[in-house]
């Protein structure tokens, strides 16, 4: 997993209309980059709209949000439709970008064992290092979490 004080790996991904963002473009800014399960389920659902209710404290203090989970570009459009979501979600369809943060592995429920995106949010500065590392994150309180960390 990427650490705190290294700098932030670029990459670029596609958005819920298909648009490209480069990590390195929003350089000058600090960026909540979060990664999460799957679009629509109960808990990645409370996540994006504890964001969504927060943001204008994001957009106050000049932070850019970029939720990346594995779902498809079709799958982000819906999901932030449906929730009113004001941030970019970006799909990671190989999760090779999860895989370059270190947030993709094995993972257990109900006595099943699969391959998934483990919860965890990166604070990253305006300079591209990171400052924060949020792991094993709990979806209702985070976006407080953050918050608390940007103060």
């Amino acid at each position: 997993m990427i650490k705190e004080n290294t700098l932030a790996p670029d990459f670029e991904l596609k958005d819920e209309k298909g648009e490209l963002h480069k990590l390195s473009q929003y350089r000058g800014k600090d960026v909540v980059l979060y990664f999460y399960p799957k679009d629509d389920t109960s808990g990645c659902t409370m996540e994006a709209c504890n964001f969504r209710d927060d943001y204008s404290a994001y957009e106050k203090s000049g932070v850019v949000i970029l939720g990346v989970s594995p779902d498809s570009v079709e799958s982000h459009d819906k999901f932030k439709a449906k929730h009113h979501l004001p941030f970019s979600l970006l799909a990671d369809e190989g999760h090779k970008v999860c895989d370059l943060y270190g947030v993709w592995g094995k993972k257990k429920m109900y006595g099943n064992e699969y391959e998934g995106v483990f919860r965890t949010t990166f604070l990253i500065g305006k300079d591209g290092m990171v400052r924060k590392v949020f792991e094993k994150v709990k979806p209702a309180e985070h976006s407080a979490e953050i918050l608390a960390a940007l103060a």
